[in-house]
Order: structure tokens, then sequence, then C-alpha cells
């Protein structure tokens, strides 16, 4: 007994020294496992801050707008990015995107850390859907698309002037404008409407940072002409979407009424038309469209390209088989596109 009261007397006193327990308390205790508290962290999640998919948390950010004849050096020369490393971003970034299309107007970003000069990334916007990132560090280089929303959009009236100006009075872009010409291009002569026609249109509008950036097709559309009713109801096969009317025929036609966007007709085909040059009746096989010149000019069905020339009488023409019964031919045309 006298070996065991001076060890444990031995024990209090050597922890007696290096702590504050108590002395009945030893006897009892176990020995715990070091509890491990972790420290709280610096910048939580909510406190954290991205951009373009970037943590950007206590870096500096500069936004800017490309000015008339900047370049991707002038535009990172204040932020001291070695010249060579701009001609290695300009050379590895030719496949994702090539720096010389940088354009005056767009937008860019550069963020640089707290503690250093040098820029370390630069986000340049080509267009509002999406952004390039490059990475001035690790010289890394990529595209992505900012968030965005999709909305149904909805829009109808009573025609009091003409489709394109009533449509575009109510928002409706031209990409919608032109399908809906192309869906009810064989069923209805948009140069006869009248006054009290009415429409409806509903599709979908992209939106990026509060701006409709694009539309979808159309998704559904009604057009009601001299109280004739003209339902376009879709459906869906193999991927395709095909428009039906309330009978159940298909909207597609061998070939559309009319190749311009909307505009006014300044002659129209006739066996005898008073020529206002010649000063008499002749025939006029054809029907001539006024537009603005750089209207885009499309072919009213499938087809191949058997002549696409200048002459005297026709000027910049195009002429078009479509099968072995039917050829149309495009006159009078400013200029003829690329690669026909």
């Amino acid at each position: 007994m006298k070996k065991i009261w001076i060890g444990i007397a031995a024990l209090v006193i050597t922890i007696g020294a290096a702590s504050s327990l108590q002395f009945f308390d030893l006897p009892f205790q176990t020995e715990k496992e070091p509890e491990i508290v972790e420290p709280p962290l610096l910048d939580s999640l909510a406190n954290q801050v991205f951009l373009y998919g970037i943590n950007v948390t206590g870096l500096n950010i500069v936004e800017g707008t490309v000015s008339k004849n900047q370049t991707l050096g002038s535009i990172l020369a204040p932020f001291n990015v070695p010249y060579q490393i701009i001609d290695q971003i300009a050379k590895k970034s030719k496949e994702i995107f090539d720096v010389r299309g940088i354009a005056a107007n767009k937008k860019f970003t550069v963020v640089t850390p707290a503690d250093s000069s040098q820029a370390a990334y630069f986000i340049y916007e080509p267009n509002p859907a999406e952004y390039v990132v490059f990475n001035l560090d690790s010289i890394d280089i990529y595209k992505a698309e900012k968030p965005a929303e999709f909305r149904t959009k909805e829009a109808g009236g009573i025609i009091n002037s003409n489709l394109s100006a009533d449509m575009t009075g109510r928002g409706v872009t031209y990409d919608i404008i032109d399908q809906f010409a192309d869906l009810y291009g064989w069923s209805i002569d948009f140069g006869a409407l009248q006054k009290g026609d009415k429409y409806k249109v509903t599709y979908q509008e992209k939106v990026i940072d509060g701006v409709v950036v694009g539309v979808s097709d159309i998704q559904t559309a009604y057009f009601e002409h001299k109280g004739e009713p003209f339902y376009a109801i879709p459906f869906e096969q193999n991927g395709e979407v095909t428009f039906f009317d309330q009978n159940g025929d298909s909207f597609k036609k061998a070939f559309l009424r009319d190749p311009l966007k909307y505009s006014r007709i300044s002659s129209r085909y006739s066996l005898k038309r008073f020529h206002p040059v010649q000063k008499r009746y002749k025939a006029h096989l054809g029907t001539d469209y006024a537009a603005p010149t750089g209207t885009e000019i499309r072919s009213v069905g499938e087809g191949t390209v058997t002549d696409a020339r200048y002459t005297s009488a026709n000027g910049n023409y195009v002429k078009i088989k479509h099968n072995g019964t039917y050829t149309t031919q495009y006159l009078h045309m400013s200029k003829i596109a690329k690669g026909i």
C-alpha cells in the first residue's frame, strides 16, 4: 500500500505542475482523444464572389470597353502583362477565339491579385451570350456561355397598316416575323392583307442579364385573313417539327409565295402591262419587289443553281431549277452572294 500511495502522489505532483486537474478526479479519468475543432473558414461560400465562373474573392476587378483600334496588347499593357505572355496567348487562342477579332465597343474584364500589379485573367465578351476567358498564368483559353433564362412570349394583334410594322410595334423580332412569313407564305398572299386581319404567335425568348439575345422557333401561330382562320398546329416526329392546319393539312408546300422579307410589290405578273420605259403595253412575266438595297433574297424552293451572272437585260440574276417542271429566276439584284 505504501508503494501504491507514493506512486499516485508522484503522479499528482507531476500533473499538478502542468494543469489544474483535481486530485480526486485522476484515478477515475480515462484518456480522451483530443477534440479537433475546425477553424472558421475565412471566406464561407456565402461570402465568396464568382465572376465568369472564377472565384474572384479578394481580387481586383477592372471592367472596360474596347476602344477603336485597340488590341489585346494595348489592353493588357497597363496591367503589366509581359509581351511574351501576350504573344503566347495570341498564338494559342486562334482555334478558340482569334484575338484579332477583338472589336470596338465590346466589354472586357481584367482580374488582378490583390498582392500583384500583373493581371491574372482577361475576359472578353464577343457577344451578349458568350465570353472568352484567358488565364494569363497557365496560358489557358476557353469559351463559355452565360447563364440564360428562357421565357415564353406571346404576341398578337389586329393589322392596322401592314403585318411587319404591327408585329415589330409589339416587340416581335424580325427572326420571328421571317418565320411567320415562311410558315404562312404559301397559304396567304401578304401583298393582299386587309386592315382588321388578326395574328397571334408564341415562341421563346433567350434572356441573359435581362437582355433578349435570341429567340426560338415559332411554337404556335394563328392568322385570320378576310375572316378565315388559319391555325398552325405543331407536330414533332423524329426530332423535326411540322405544322398542320385545323384540317390536318401540312403547311409545308412546294414553294414559298414570296422570296423576300416584307416589301412593296412595285409591279405584278401581267400579260399586258404598260411598260414605263418603252411606253407601250407588253407582257410582264414576273413580279417586281421593291426592297432596300441589301435585302436578302431567298429561293422559293429547293433546287439547283444553273446560272448566276450579269446581263444587260437582267442585271445580276440567278436561275434555279427546282425539278423537271419548274424553274425560277431572280433578276435585277444589287449583287450575287459569294459561293453561288
